[in-house]
């Protein structure tokens, strides 16, 4: 989950790391009361989970609070790379004197992580490190020994920031890498991080990604998720815990195994393009097993989409054996009709693997209303682009 700039800055000063005060705004009157709030000249930005949005006007500095509701009728509403701005940060400005670059992130090819540090930060960093790479400094962090002040200060002489900031940089850094572990992050990134006219380090902007797999370990993560951005359907699918994503496209898509699914999605789209440009309308993996309960939570899922025309079941039986699975499709057909959910649009079932035959027996003898078994992946892929094509 990223977070907006505004909640990695709350995340950081709850660890002792200073940042600008700032307030957020959804309106353009709220935006001049946090102006006047916070008296002076301030910085109007836009919060949106993207980058480059100084570039792209995201970012306006304001007089007084009359200039911060003017930049903040320019803002809100703004498109910025497809992200629609909803609020901004109204801050206090910072008396810049130089610009760095930091960050903390996971280096999944060496299997370790990796400080990201550099004396040429802002907005050209990634030209920077693409131009002249020796001004980035690239260090790995032993997850065992971690970053304490010393080494975190070796980070930032290896960045080469001056001996100004080396101090308050080492101090920075030790509390971004608590950030970093405590809140199993997979990014910590600040782009500028500033050194003030008056000698202090401060984090001028803030990118953090927080790991979703440690959710059940970070309860309080849930107040960062940005529901209204959502879409309801995928928000659905989590609470009852099914790895769905909505795509734009016709065909439903039940599969058990992420690789499986991925793989049933090009299917389906090559099978589409001979029936009018049918396309997968969702990803959704059952994972191991396949209860009624999750059969039918994931049918109801699919099926709650009107878009759905044709849903495709495509399950290999390993673990979890192929007449589990059938069984599991005929008792959720009895589940949604017991909440008057019957299944009203074709669904193709494609069974292999362990117990194959006896699952397609299952299935056969309970002659479910819409239900068609097909043998193999291309074939039923064909058949639920077909009946889509057919519903549309």
């Amino acid at each position: 989950m990223d977070l907006f700039e505004h909640q990695a800055k709350e995340l950081f000063a709850e660890y002792g790391i200073p940042v600008p005060r700032g307030v957020v705004a959804h309106t353009v009157e709220q935006a001049r009361a946090a102006a006047e709030e916070l008296t002076g000249r301030v910085v109007v930005k836009a919060q949106v989970k993207t980058g480059g949005r100084g570039k792209a006007g995201g970012v306006k500095v304001a007089a007084d609070a009359a200039d911060a509701a003017g930049k903040a009728t320019e803002i809100l509403g703004m498109d910025i790379k497809g992200h629609t701005v909803h609020k901004v940060l109204v801050e206090e400005a910072s008396a810049i004197a130089e610009e760095y670059y930091f960050s903390f992130l996971l280096d999944r090819a060496n299997r370790t992580f990796l400080a990201i540090c550099s004396a040429a930060g802002g907005m050209d960093i990634e030209e920077v490190a693409a131009t002249t790479p020796d001004k980035v400094a690239k260090v790995p962090v032993s997850a065992i020994e971690g970053v304490d002040r010393a080494r975190a200060r070796e980070i930032a002489a290896a960045g080469g920031l001056p001996e100004a900031a080396l101090d308050g940089s080492a101090e920075l850094i030790e509390k971004l890498w608590a950030v970093f572990v405590d809140e199993d992050a997979s990014l910590v990134e600040v782009n500028p991080l500033i050194l003030t006219a008056d000698g202090r380090v401060v984090a001028l902007d803030g990118k953090v990604t927080l790991d979703d797999n440690a959710g059940f370990r970070q309860p309080e993560h849930e107040a960062y998720a940005d529901k209204a951005a959502e879409d309801p359907l995928e928000a659905k699918a989590k609470e009852k815990d099914l790895n769905y994503v909505k795509l734009d496209g016709s065909v439903g898509i039940i599969g058990n195994g992420a690789g499986l699914v991925m793989s049933t999605l090009d299917v389906v789209a090559y099978a589409g393009e001979e029936f009018g440009g049918q396309r997968p309308a969702n990803f959704l993996d059952i994972g191991g097993g396949a209860s009624a309960e999750v059969m039918a939570n994931g049918l109801e899922i699919v099926l709650s989409d009107p878009s759905v025309k044709s849903v495709f079941v495509n399950v290999f039986g390993g673990i979890t054996a192929c007449d589990a699975v059938a069984n599991g499709v005929v008792a959720a057909f009895q589940l949604l009709a017991e909440r008057g959910e019957s299944v009203t649009r074709p669904l193709v079932v494609r069974l292999d693997g362990n117990n194959a035959l006896l699952g397609r027996k299952i299935l056969a003898d309970a002659a479910l209303p819409g239900v068609e078994l097909v043998d193999t992946m291309d074939d039923a892929a064909k058949r639920a682009a077909e009946l889509a094509a057919a519903g549309v």
